[in-house]
């Protein structure tokens, strides 16, 4: 039997802030992506410095995101600053 647990990691810092950001909404993700990168980069990096941690011994793991398009998606700067944290994350996009 495979279990399936749904975590809320409590990294509420990490929540999508993207959404608000007017380069988001005219369409500029680049620029969208850059300011998530600098918000969780200077606002949130100790939680995502727990996260990577934490990876290390979590079974596997799974960021939902609702985007047709994942590189579209602010969990996509999430796994970028992650796969910085720790080396060799692998990241399958269903």
């Amino acid at each position: 039997m495979v279990g399936l647990a749904w975590v809320r990691h409590g990294a509420r810092p990490l929540h999508d802030r993207l959404r608000e950001a007017p380069a988001r909404r005219a369409g500029r993700l680049a620029e969208a992506h850059a300011a998530f990168a600098t918000h969780v980069e200077t606002r949130c990096a100790d939680a995502l410095d727990a996260l990577a941690a934490e990876l290390g011994s979590a079974p596997p793991t799974a960021l939902l995101c609702l985007e047709a398009e994942p590189r579209e998606c602010h969990r996509s700067v999430l796994v970028e600053r992650l796969r910085a944290r720790r080396g060799g994350l692998e990241v399958v996009n269903l």
